[in-house]
């Protein structure tokens, strides 16, 4: 049986000044533990939807439920409790001097006793990878390592969704492997709900159900395999197209019969093995 954990019942958006609603009558079910990755062109609306969640932005019409709470200006704080978000520089939301100091942060906002914090701060960072950094001054880590500290700040506050807005965007490879990694980890430790907004294939590829939003609009919606399975028609929707699909292009253009269905890495490299034994 599934388990509501956000609801948004046809909720419409518009920026001052702008001729076209950023979200157009949208709804949307996400449950606990699923990972939701949100894809699309800039301006699509994707991070416009995740800030209307923990209502950073109140839209003008259409309901919000968290936890079956409908979200109303009484108990926004206590929403944004339950919903975590970390942003794409990391710098914009460091505020303490030292590593713990910016993951207590949050937990000394919310009056949590000093004793608490300490184990809280210490467990954060300890799940991200980060305890030997705890004295280091945020400035002078790498962008992966800035990235891991903002979430262990978010984790610290023990939220029920952590919302990735383009988080890894702006980190090297590893980097973004790392984050990816960690949040991963974080999910199967804590069945924590996800939401990713990406541009980043290797992150779509961890959801269980991937949106694709054009114009304010949720125009497809499907696993990651239904929808890395549209192939080029992907640059459309604002992902590249996944390395399997690629190369199966290059095989087809060389006169070889590919699957038509999505691969992996490993299915691809599986079925050239097979191919290569009948050859």
């Amino acid at each position: 049986m599934k388990n509501p954990l956000i609801e948004l019942n046809n909720i419409s958006f518009q920026y001052y000044g702008q001729e076209h609603k950023a979200l157009n009558d949208v709804s949307l079910t996400i449950n606990k533990g699923e990972w939701v990755a949100l894809i699309g062109h800039n301006g699509s609306g994707k991070s416009t939807l995740a800030k209307t969640i923990n209502g950073l932005i109140s839209p003008e019409s259409g309901e919000i439920k968290v936890n079956g709470e409908l979200l109303t200006e009484e108990n926004i704080w206590d929403i944004r409790k339950m919903v975590g978000m970390v942003f794409q520089n990391p710098d914009n939301q460091f505020v303490g001097s030292t590593v713990e100091d910016d993951v207590a942060f949050g937990l000394e906002n919310q009056g949590v006793p000093r004793d608490e914090m300490i184990v809280r701060v210490n467990n954060a960072l300890e799940r991200v990878r980060m305890s030997d950094f705890k004295i280091k001054e945020p400035a002078r880590l790498s962008g992966g390592q800035k990235q891991r500290v903002a979430i262990a700040g978010v984790i610290a506050l023990a939220p029920d969704v952590i919302i990735l807005d383009e988080a890894t965007s702006m980190l090297d490879p590893q980097g973004r492997q790392d984050v990816i990694e960690t949040i991963r980890a974080l999910k199967e430790e804590t069945n924590l709900t996800v939401i990713s907004i990406t541009h980043d294939i290797d992150e779509a590829a961890y959801a269980n159900r991937v949106l694709v939003m054009k114009q304010g609009e949720i125009i497809h919606e499907g696993t990651p395999e239904e929808i890395f399975s549209h192939g080029e028609a992907l640059i459309g929707m604002g992902l590249d197209i996944p390395f399997p699909e690629k190369l199966k292009a290059s095989l087809r253009k060389k006169g070889i019969d590919v699957p038509n269905e999505y691969l992996t890495r490993e299915g691809l490299v599986e079925w050239l093995w097979t191919y290569g034994l009948r050859k």
